[in-house]
């Protein structure tokens, strides 16, 4: 493994990581998945973050982070801005932890994730049509309440949570090839890439972005912190436009490749996990599978082993009527 600057995060801050969620989140599933090794022609496993509690990785962030606070810091409660499933990850670990949670979520949030958020503790604000807005609002209660704010991907702590991941995939799948994972500010795939590169640095860490929107791909294309975003996408979970930048030092140094996905090969692979494997995933949940089924991933995984990260299953029923009824299965 090489790199050219100290990692901010080390493998020993992914173990404590570990620790601190144990009994807390679940290990999840990796089950092959026949079909997807089939088409890919080499063996296929999908690693089932869409079943973890509250349907998405992100409650190990941020379980981590709340957990890491100091006592004064808890009593000042926290604040955090997210579409959905970052607020969802803040406000149960609210409710386990017994921190007082706010979250700012931009009005055009799924109303499945606002609900969900306010039924498992947290007091939600809507505000603003976009994370500009939300990330503006949560300024101004950090000023105003003293809260302590939560961020949702640029964290030390947050992406160690996100690491564990890592973890579980090298327990289960020791000689893994190559691991895919979704990509949004990059929490998830810093802390994969962390994990399993201070522990076996020949596998291939790739990431995947939607066309529409994919910041750390041109950044990691030009090998600095670059904004980019033409139109929305159904990968709404990873709609970030301008990465971050502890998790984009972490990507250049530890990522192998970074593929891009159209919105119909996004919309194909939530009708194929949904038809052929009988997994529910929102739009950035099928980003991996998406790459895969793309052929875009051939020449790393035709006769190797491969896990896919289904990142979140916290979808809308009418958004999956949309999604399913527009292609022919």
């Amino acid at each position: 493994m090489h790199i050219d600057y100290e990692l901010p995060i080390s493998i020993n801050d992914i173990l404590e990581a570990k620790k601190r969620l144990s009994g807390y989140i679940y290990k999840t599933g990796m089950p092959r998945s026949n079909y997807l090794s089939e088409c890919c022609k080499g063996e296929i496993f999908l690693k089932f973050e869409n079943m973890q509690r509250t349907g998405s990785f992100k409650i190990r962030g941020a379980f981590n982070k709340l957990s890491s606070l100091t006592e004064e810091e808890k009593r000042k409660g926290v604040v955090a801005c997210s579409a959905g499933n970052h607020a969802q990850g803040v406000s149960l670990s609210c409710a386990i932890l017994g921190i007082d949670g706010l979250v700012v979520m931009p009005t055009g949030a799924p109303k499945s994730k606002v609900a969900a958020t306010m039924d498992y503790s947290a007091e939600v604000i809507l505000h603003g049509d976009n994370f500009n807005d939300t990330i503006a609002k949560v300024k101004e209660i950090v000023e105003q309440e003293g809260r302590i704010f939560i961020p949702p991907y640029d964290d030390e702590q947050v992406i160690a949570g996100q690491g564990t991941i890592g973890l579980e995939i090298l327990e289960d799948l020791y000689d893994v090839d190559n691991v895919i994972v979704p990509i949004g500010g990059g929490g998830l795939i810093a802390g994969i890439a962390l994990a399993i590169k201070s522990i076996n640095p020949t596998i291939n860490i790739i990431g995947v972005q939607a066309e529409n929107v994919h910041g750390m791909a041109a950044s990691f294309q030009q090998g600095e912190l670059t904004s980019h975003r033409v139109a929305a996408t159904l990968a709404d979970g990873c709609d970030v436009s301008y990465p971050g930048k502890i998790t984009f030092e972490i990507v250049r140094n530890l990522v192998t490749d970074i593929i891009l996905v159209s919105e119909e090969e996004i919309q194909n692979s939530m009708v194929a996990l949904i038809q052929r494997n009988k997994v529910v995933t929102e739009g950035a949940g099928a980003l991996a599978t998406a790459a895969l089924l793309s052929g875009k991933l051939d020449s790393y995984i035709k006769g190797r082993k491969t896990v896919s990260v289904i990142s979140g299953g916290n979808i809308d029923l009418s958004r999956v009527s949309q999604v399913t009824g527009s292609v022919d299965i």
